[in-house]
């Protein structure tokens, strides 16, 4: 099953991400580009499931963060955000084997917050929504 979801994946034009850390662990995450939006897509697996055998609710969080995140990043061209609040609403049970996709979208962007939201959907469910608050870092000096 994950691998005909990546193949579907491959063919409809995403790219996995260079991932590490915790996020290595969770993904592979997937990328595209379509016109100027961002989407994200993680095929669920095994490693993902909760006691009930579904998609863990900390894997959805995780997923919606970071999605949010890397368009918070990509849209202020700063290199280091950090994560302030994110809201979480689950909707829906997602169901291993299923691909999450998350199109974020800017609400709002100051000099020092970026205010986004997203749905994380499978098909035309949604499994969860989000609103996140990202702060924009003062860059590292080498």
């Amino acid at each position: 099953m994950t691998k005909h979801a990546a193949e579907k994946l491959k063919s409809d034009g995403w790219k996995i991400v260079d991932t590490s850390g915790f996020l290595h662990l969770v993904g592979p995450l997937w990328q595209r580009l379509v016109g100027e939006e961002h989407e994200y897509a993680l095929i669920t697996e095994d490693k993902h499931h909760n006691r009930r055998g579904l998609v863990q609710g900390g894997v959805i969080m995780t997923f919606a963060d970071r999605t949010c995140g890397m368009t918070a990043r990509y849209v202020s061209g700063k290199p280091t955000l950090a994560t302030v609040q994110l809201d979480t609403h689950f909707v829906e049970a997602g169901k291993i084997g299923e691909i999450l996709i998350s199109r974020p979208r800017v609400v709002r962007s100051t000099r020092s917050l970026i205010f986004i939201t997203t749905e994380v959907t499978v098909d035309r469910r949604c499994i969860a929504m989000a609103n996140g608050v990202f702060k924009i870092l003062k860059s590292e000096q080498a």
